[in-house]
């Protein structure tokens, strides 16, 4: 299985990072940050995020929450609801190619 648990996304959602290791804890403060008006990640939140990822690393992760916030932001504007494919207790499998 990959992607998250419904207990990691309500605890993501309550601001509860206690389950999540030290580089995911940095990515959500990362994402937050984004999402803010104007986005703004602080030099120690960097500096921090560094420690974690390499800077190739971190455009593409700064570049997919952009698109994820944008994307959010036009959904918004435009009224355009879920198409539902969160469901709780939903499982994915990870399928590998033989």
């Amino acid at each position: 299985m990959y992607g998250l648990s419904d207990e990691e996304i309500a605890a993501i959602r309550e601001g509860k990072f206690d389950g999540f290791t030290a580089a995911e804890v940095c990515l959500l403060r990362m994402a937050d940050a984004l999402a803010e008006t104007p986005a703004n990640v602080s030099d120690d939140l960097y500096s921090e995020l560094r420690k974690h990822f390499s800077e190739e690393q971190l455009l593409e992760l700064a570049a997919n929450a952009a698109l994820e916030n944008y994307r959010a932001r036009f959904n918004h504007l435009f009224d355009v609801g879920s198409d539902g494919l969160y469901r709780k207790g939903l499982h994915f499998k990870l399928h590998r190619v033989a």
